[in-house]
């Protein structure tokens, strides 16, 4: 907003510098601002003389003094502009100025925060893909949030994004859980036999064995293993993938599209890609296997895509599931991956390079742990023997609000620590409700100004004088930045401390200060700030899939 008019003006300044011979400007040249870390340097700060002395061979000071001269006071923008230190100019806003950020976010109302960087660009967001063979846990449910969110802030930036989730229905682990299931049914029909560490542990086996045993009775007991288990996997597989469906429906994650795949060998996907790879040179042969050249897109090793045995690698199917994804038309394909997956970045990116896609037409997100406590202490955990926190049961117990807001309070690829107990707290230590808080408390505030019959918005806004309005003016213009560039680099998380620090400084505002009283102009452009938080508060709880509610 502000920044956005600030950058207007030194894009004109330096074209009229360039226009009349005061500065050479190189065509490409861009300006940037920054906030200063003292507030006594002003607003904003710009480097541009420092930028610029190179290509003018003259002193940063100097060249900053000409474009100060030439910038004057930014047709009523700021108050003050100054050359400070070796050469940076810096920028004070004017109090008008500020003033006038409120109105303009009034008349954006919903859509204040956006803006509109990806001018249609098509995006994939592929994220949880989680093995149909358990339940969700936790740890799947921070990937959750956090694909989720970043397909929100993309389209808020005006990208065009196709949610997907990729069903891993092919392989070892599939067959594994077959077997588990198999073996429980024999149990359950009386037979005694060995359950293996190998196989999956967990009580959700015994449901699914029990759900085979209503099904088909006791048809299966003597069936031979190599015959059953393709069933038995069929059956859990489906059962599974329904389950994951309701968890992720329940925490308010939708996908467009969920891909399998066992579609991409069923459609020869798999063999032509390998084969388009081969004839480009990037796939030899040795020990006989085929590999994939990958050490010369950067890779530390070549990796296999056919063993020796004829059987593909899981990187063989990978390779044609992202062939597959450019040629349905993605401009960029962005894949949240969990921390174990950390090895196979370098061998995506460089089978991207050698299906002759850009590197940086893949993104590869890494979604880290999390620590789940209970009063700040672990929660103990062991997704090999079965016990470990499912994704419903902590929404179950904490709510749907709580457990998105938490996933996103830190970068995804931070450790997470997740206190249940915590999260259900009606205190200003539980970040969910405190932004909420915030939103409810305006809106309380909003109905009294109405039974009192105080209108909500005016004229008078240069009564805001006190410096913890001001504060709060410039936090708020700073909310398309803060989604801007969430979206840029790619971190939902942006969002989450933006609203925690904006709530804290409005309940510090109000906590000090008395909100409606007798002088009705002061009230009125309280009033008016506090609805200007409100829409801000309610614009960045939705790119959060977080519900703002009006009473708490």
């Amino acid at each position: 907003m502000i920044k956005r008019r600030i950058l207007d003006i030194l894009n004109k300044t330096l074209e009229h510098c360039r226009d009349r011979g005061l500065l050479q400007v190189p065509v490409d040249f861009e300006p940037q601002v920054e906030v200063p870390k003292n507030e006594a340097h002003g607003d904003f700060a710009t480097t541009l003389a420092l930028n610029l002395a190179g290509p003018n061979r003259r002193s940063p000071r100097e060249i900053a003094s000409t474009l100060v001269e030439q910038m004057a006071d930014g047709g009523g923008l700021f108050s003050r502009v100054e050359v400070a230190g070796p050469g940076f100019v810096n920028l004070t806003v004017s109090p008008a100025a500020w003033y006038q950020v409120l109105p303009e976010i009034q008349a954006q109302d919903q859509t204040y925060g956006r803006v509109n960087i990806g001018k249609g660009r098509c995006v994939q967001v592929e994220f949880v893909s989680a093995n149909p063979t358990g339940p969700l846990h936790i740890g799947h449910g921070r990937g959750a949030a956090t694909g989720d969110v970043l397909a929100r802030i993309l389209e808020a930036t005006g990208h065009r994004v196709q949610r997907e989730y990729y069903i891993n229905d092919v392989g070892t682990q599939m067959d594994t859980l077959g077997r588990s299931v198999l073996l429980r049914y024999q149990q359950l029909l009386g037979r005694k036999l060995e359950f293996p560490d190998t196989c999956y542990q967990g009580d959700y086996i015994r449901d699914l064995a029990r759900g085979m045993l209503e099904l088909h009775g006791n048809s299966y007991r003597d069936t031979p293993e190599a015959e059953a288990v393709p069933v038995f996997t069929r059956h859990a597989a489906d059962r599974i993938l329904a389950g994951i469906r309701e968890d992720l429906d329940l925490f308010g994650v939708h996908h467009d599209e969920w891909f399998r795949e066992r579609s991409l060998y069923e459609s020869g996907a798999v063999d032509r890609t390998i084969a388009t790879l081969k004839a480009a040179g990037h796939i030899f042969e040795k020990d006989g296997a085929l590999w994939f050249r990958s050490t010369a897109f950067g890779d530390e090793k070549d990796r296999v895509v056919v063993r020796a045995n004829g059987l593909t690698t899981y990187f063989a199917s990978d390779l044609a599931y992202h062939q597959n994804k450019f040629e349905r038309g993605f401009e960029l394909v962005i894949n949240l991956w969990g921390a174990d997956h950390h090895g196979y970045v370098a061998r995506m990116q460089a089978g991207v390079m050698a299906l002759g896609r850009k590197p940086d037409s893949l993104k590869l997100l890494l979604v880290q742990l999390v620590n789940l406590l209970r009063k700040g202490k672990p929660v103990a955990m062991s997704t090999r023997a079965g016990e470990f926190e499912t994704l419903r049961a902590v929404l179950e117990e904490v709510g749907r609000d709580a457990a998105r807001f938490i996933f996103l309070t830190r970068r995804s690829d931070s450790p997470l620590d997740f206190d249940l107990e915590l999260a259900k707290e009606k205190t200003a230590e539980n970040p969910v409700y405190y932004v909420q808080y915030a939103h409810a408390r305006i809106c309380s505030l909003m109905r009294l100004a109405e039974e009192r019959h105080l209108p909500l918005e005016g004229s008078h806004l240069s009564r805001l004088n006190l410096p913890e309005e001001l504060a709060l003016i410039k936090e708020l213009s700073f909310f398309p930045e803060v989604v801007e560039n969430s979206a840029r680099f790619l971190e939902p998380h942006r969002i989450t401390y933006y609203l925690t620090q904006l709530a804290s400084t409005f309940h510090s505002y109000y906590n000090h200060h008395r909100m409606i009283q007798d002088d009705t102009d002061l009230a009125q452009a309280r009033l008016s700030l506090a609805g200007a938080v409100r829409i801000a508060l309610r614009n960045g709880l939705e790119l959060l899939g977080v519900s703002a509610p009006d009473k708490m």
